[in-house]
């Protein structure tokens, strides 16, 4: 690794700078973000902190049944933070934890039988979080996006469940619109990835000095891998949710 990349605490604690700067403009337009901001660093430090020395030690020992206890712990959270944007609907975090479960599962599996990535808890761990985070983002996308919709257009599905049309029915539109709204984030980030950002993944290989050709290749496939996931876990989510707007005999709730 370059040597030259290393971060000081010193320049660590200079880094303070830009979240104060990010605080005074908050306070000075009135957001009224401070609280949250103050908390999201807070928790960033301490989690990635406790984080750096738990991959620190998985990476070390290289067993399987911890790898994939880290794997489901990514997952569980990721579920758990979904679900509060299902607006407290029925079964919210078990259909969050089957979506996540699902897309994370299906994509990690293709990129290992397909010789991607070694089943090494310092392959798998990383690639894990940046697919269930995602799936997170757009799944809580589609909750938001179903929620505003079955308000905004109530009338209209009571209208159809009137003249005999079946819940699916009555939401479609609704669902496809959620998935549209879910998955919107990843396809702009797969229009402009190395025009307007370079990501994480590629920028730290590089950093890291692997050849900029090989980071491209491993970006490429991260690109591709989370576009897979956020689609199958935002369809997967979308379909189990939307039933839970009605009761048992068929009416909106």
């Amino acid at each position: 690794m370059n040597s030259d990349l290393l971060v000081s605490p010193t320049a660590l604690m200079f880094a303070v700078i830009l979240v104060i700067i990010a605080l005074l403009i908050n306070l000075r337009e009135k957001i009224g973000l401070e609280k949250d901001m103050l908390i999201g660093v807070f928790r960033a430090v301490v989690q990635l902190v406790v984080v750096g020395y738990v991959l620190t030690y998985v990476i070390k020992i290289n067993q399987y049944w911890l790898t994939l206890l880290m794997i489901l712990i990514i997952i569980f959270n990721a579920a758990a933070n979904a679900r509060k944007r299902a607006h407290n609907m029925p079964y919210g975090f078990w259909i969050s934890l089957f979506a996540i479960s699902i897309s994370t599962g299906v994509t990690l599996a293709l990129l290992i039988l397909t010789g991607v990535i070694k089943f090494i808890p310092s392959q798998m761990v990383p690639i894990s979080g940046m697919i269930a985070s995602n799936v997170m983002i757009a799944i809580g996308l589609a909750y938001r996006s179903m929620y505003e919709n079955f308000n905004d257009q109530r009338q209209a599905v009571l209208e159809k469940l009137a003249l005999g049309a079946t819940a699916k029915q009555a939401s479609i539109e609704i669902v496809r619109r959620a998935i549209r709204t879910s998955l919107s984030p990843t396809i702009d980030s797969a229009k402009t990835v190395g025009l307007v950002s370079l990501p994480g993944m590629m920028s730290g290989l590089i950093f890291a000095g692997v050849d900029p050709t090989k980071a491209i290749m491993y970006q490429i496939m991260v690109t591709f891998m989370l576009l897979a996931s956020t689609s199958i876990g935002s369809v997967i989510a979308c379909y189990l949710m939307y039933p839970q707007y009605y009761n048992k005999d068929l009416q909106l709730l």
